[in-house]
């Protein structure tokens, strides 16, 4: 599933696009995707000028008067800006056409995706209760950091890892990402998120900034079913130093990593550098 920097990539790559531009149809070529698509879709977006393209956690917002277009990408979606006489491909659900002469379409192979309605001035209900960026000073006033997590972790037994990629907790940190930042804060990812030090918090969510913040500028990771909107796939892969490396030497002491599961999640560490 793509994670916040594939879908920041996403957004930044769509935003020049899109922006300014007014939504001149809605073509359906099926009424769902995870979710029934609203009746608003069709009925309130066309008309509409696209004032902003925003990212809240892995959703992407298409902010007109009268309300958001609100997608995600589920397991295996992808949106791209083509030519409005592109050839359809298979599973190419949704287009929105521009009135630049070309469309937003949305492909999903698996479904997983979704594409709902937020009235202007509400909040959809997907987007209640998540936590703040990580990548922003604030949200709502409630700034990540280590004090943050610190604090909101007292007395919790899951183990770190779990903690950290809670979306109320924090949005946007997935299994990857919490991989590579627990290891780069030199945490084990079975410690129990109420015995986490402060100062190591602080390390910790300074290296989810870092890595996030380097995963966006590399263009994300790639996966299997993400690429950009460019058809250009990301970079980040290449310098993972935990994930997906169970047995393999760590890169600081030479140990194999570890591997187990945690939350139905495969998971990579050092014992002797994470503890």
């Amino acid at each position: 599933m793509p994670e916040l920097p594939e879908v920041e990539t996403t957004r930044a790559g769509l935003a020049p696009h899109l922006q300014g531009r007014r939504v001149t149809a809605v073509r359906l070529r099926r009424p769902d995707l995870r979710w029934p698509i609203p009746a608003e879709i069709e009925r309130t977006l066309p008309g509409q000028r696209i004032d902003a393209v925003r990212r809240r956690a892995k959703y992407l917002l298409l902010d007109t008067a009268a309300g958001s277009a609100l997608l995600h990408l589920g397991m295996s979606g992808s949106l791209r800006v083509v030519p409005a006489d592109t050839p359809v491909r298979t599973h190419d659900h949704v287009d929105l056409a521009l009135d630049s002469g070309r469309v937003l379409r949305f492909n999903d192979p698996r479904r997983f995706g979704c594409l709902l309605w937020q009235p202007a001035g509400e909040v959809h209900e997907l987007l209640r209760g998540l936590g703040p960026e990580p990548l922003s000073n604030a949200f709502d006033g409630t700034a990540f950091d280590g004090d943050y997590l610190f604090n909101l972790s007292r007395g919790r037994r899951a183990p770190v890892k779990t903690f950290l990629m809670d979306q109320a907790v924090v949005v946007g940190v997935g299994n990857i990402y919490a991989a590579e930042a627990l290891f780069m804060a030199g945490i084990s990812p079975l410690r129990a998120a109420g015995r986490v030090a402060r100062a190591r918090y602080a390390a910790l969510a300074a290296a989810v900034k870092a890595i996030l913040g380097h995963a966006i500028a590399r263009g994300g990771t790639t996966l299997r079913d993400f690429i950009s909107p460019d058809g250009a796939p990301g970079y980040f892969e290449q310098e993972l130093l935990a994930y997906g490396r169970g047995g393999e030497p760590c890169p600081r002491c030479g140990r194999a990593f570890r591997q187990a599961s945690i939350g139905q999640r495969a998971t990579v560490w050092c014992g002797h550098c994470q503890r």
